[in-house]
């Protein structure tokens, strides 16, 4: 019992007492039938628009139509390929995995395991954490349409018209789903960015025979109660989640407004939307342009979010709070610090769900430069790593202007989200010794991440699956996967149900030098205060400039007796490591060479090296060496 009250005040203190009282009060109007009446199921046929009407609209997206854009690339092998795999129905998920649904999909089932969701039940009634269902998201992913870029940038480059297709799927997915009912309408994020695809296409192609006037009346209808959905629903991701959903929802409702103002609601969408989005983006990326939910990929959704704010706002003769502005351009410095310059990618650090909302380009998923570039060249920043697809998909070209942002060779501090970057010419280290004033989702304080000569020697695993066996979830949620410390089996903060801790780890202290020779960081986080309040985890990093070499010192402050500390590093060439480590009384420790696993892609988990120190002293100096 005393157990039980120690956790439920936890959440209190970590969450706060808004959430708290929204999450009762959303339930207990879930429970009594009162929160469904504000969610019509397949509500009665309303022509908002006729199409006539809808191209006349004065409102301005990327493009006019198709003949608006002016650009043209080869087709590329991949873009060739990812064409014709859709043509046969085979669909893409989270840029890692492919399944072939067929022609009829129904869009309910899960291609992962094959359990299929009830369509005609009410999207309260659904459970998205089911462990008979499997992970949710391989449902949710083909119904986001993001696919429809690949046919979209097929058709521009090739000049093979590819509307029919395009709006087959669409006129498919009504059929197939009814308004406030099953899967699709769970998550409004999803509808969200459902929405914003559709309006894609559909401006895309605005004046192919293929958007008829009847398929148009069916996709305006859904397009209102989709809209309405999101907007009846929207303190539950401003209030109880409070991440990239919360962004991606009310920039729905501030573009719906904008380019849809014959809508009944219209007004009141764009004017509450602006609001809320600015306020999400103000308390959402920190005044040192870092993230809430302390994940590179997570950070790269919102940067895409951003750009088509700032676009579509200008376009339409708007503008945002200067905040947003600014958050945008410390997002860019700090994500640009943080990349390796040739590949593009950033380490794989925090929660990784495969998110890419709209893929305008062939790159890697894993290189954020063609949507740090299309934000950069929106804000008129001058871009030096590469040309790439993105910005002429946003009607933009490339900037020329005296504002740039360079990538910072030796120290850089971005201490409120807790991040310390050490750039040489050679290597990027990474380490995070951050306070959590938000919510954190991975166990991963003190995790440090190596890059040399393009390679990430030492890195994170990443996300694999958000529902999958608790073993699993366990090793990629929790510290094992990082390369950090445990105490015994023990992760440095109690995992809770979900995506809650207990116990959220904090900083103590950070101290940073350097001098001819080296770069010298120590941190000291609070850790393990499940176990005991006083315990404290402190790591010294020293990173030769001269050399390849890197030496660790962890020391655990108050350590328990009993317990053994965990010394734990990941890896994918063992070959050209040499790694040794010695305990306080100068004993060389002998490595544990295990199985360990890392998820550079959502969905696929792959084998690495895990490297494992073990002393029941409370110190282990190692050193590292390429």
């Amino acid at each position: 019992m005393l157990a039980r009250l120690k956790k439920v005040v936890q959440v209190i203190k970590n969450m706060g007492w808004r959430y708290i009282i929204f999450r009762t009060g959303f339930e207990l109007k879930k429970r009594t039938g009162l929160l469904k009446k504000k969610f019509p199921e397949d509500p009665e046929f309303n022509s908002f628009y006729t199409l006539a009407g809808w191209k006349k609209n004065p409102a301005l997206f990327f493009f006019k139509n198709k003949e608006d854009l002016k650009f043209q690339l080869p087709v590329s092998d991949e873009l060739r390929g990812e064409y014709k795999k859709l043509s046969e129905h085979i669909y893409p998920f989270f840029s890692s995995l492919e399944y072939k649904l067929g022609d009829n999909f129904d869009w309910v089932t899960n291609p992962d395991n094959g359990f299929k969701y009830q369509a005609d039940k009410n999207w309260l009634d659904i459970n998205d954490y089911s462990k008979e269902a499997g992970d949710i998201k391989f449902v949710w992913e083909p119904s986001r349409f993001s696919y429809l870029y690949t046919l979209i940038r097929y058709d521009q480059h090739s000049g093979v018209d590819c509307s029919a297709q395009v709006f087959h799927e669409i006129e498919n997915w009504l059929d197939a789903n009814k308004i406030n009912r099953g899967p699709n309408f769970k998550c409004s994020q999803e509808i969200s960015l459902r929405i914003l695809n559709w309006c894609f296409a559909m401006y895309y192609y605005k004046d192919s025979p293929n958007l008829s006037a009847e398929l148009f009346d069916k996709i305006q209808h859904y397009i209102y109660w989709q809209v309405r959905h999101v907007y009846d629903n929207i303190n539950f991701s401003r209030i109880a989640v409070r991440n990239n959903h919360a962004i991606t929802e009310t920039l729905l409702l501030y573009i719906a407004g904008t380019i849809f103002p014959d809508y009944p609601d219209a007004g009141k969408w764009k004017k509450d939307g602006k609001r809320w989005f600015e306020a999400e983006i103000a308390y959402q990326i920190y005044e040192d342009g870092t993230f809430l939910q302390f994940s590179m990929n997570y950070h790269r959704v919102v940067v895409q979010l951003l750009t088509w704010a700032l676009r579509l706002s200008d376009l339409n003769g708007d503008s945002f709070n200067e905040i947003v502005y600014d958050r945008c351009k410390k997002s860019i410095h700090f994500l640009l610090n943080s990349i390796e310059p040739n590949s593009g990618w950033l380490p794989n650090y925090g929660a990784n769900d495969g998110a890419l909302f709209f893929k305008l380009n062939n790159n890697h998923y894993r290189d954020y430069r063609p949507q740090l570039e299309a934000l950069s060249c929106t804000l008129g920043i001058t871009w030096d790593l590469g040309d790439f697809e993105d910005k002429y998909w946003y009607g933009i070209g490339a900037a020329k202007s005296q504002e740039k942002l360079d990538l910072k060779n030796g120290f850089s501090a971005f201490e409120i989200g807790g991040y310390y970057l050490y750039r040489k010419p050679e290597s990027l280290s990474f380490i995070r010794c951050g306070n959590h004033k938000d919510r954190p989702s991975q166990a991963d304080n003190l995790h440090l991440d190596i890059w040399h000569k393009g390679l990430n020697i030492l890195h994170d695993a990443g996300s694999y699956k958000y529902n999958t066996d608790e073993k699993t979830l366990k090793y990629f949620m929790g510290s094992q996967s990082h390369n950090t410390i445990m105490l015994g089996d023990f992760d440095q903060m109690e995992k809770g149900p979900r995506f809650l801790w207990y116990y959220w780890s904090q900083c103590d202290s950070v101290f940073t030098d350097e001098n001819d020779d080296c770069f010298i960081f120590e941190g000291t986080i609070k850790a393990f205060q499940h176990l005991d309040r006083h315990i404290r985890h402190k790591r010294r990093l020293t990173i030769h400039k001269n050399k390849s070499f890197w030496e660790i010192e962890d020391t655990i402050i108050d350590k328990p007796e009993g317990l053994a500390m965990k010394q734990l590093w990941h890896t994918r060439y063992p070959d050209i490591l040499s790694i040794n480590a010695c305990s306080k009384s100068n004993k060389n420790l002998s490595p544990i060479l295990t199985e360990g696993y890392f998820s550079s892609l959502y969905g696929t988990k792959e084998k690495c090296q895990e490297i494992l120190f073990s002393t029941f002293e409370n110190h282990i100096k190692t050193t590292i060496a390429v």
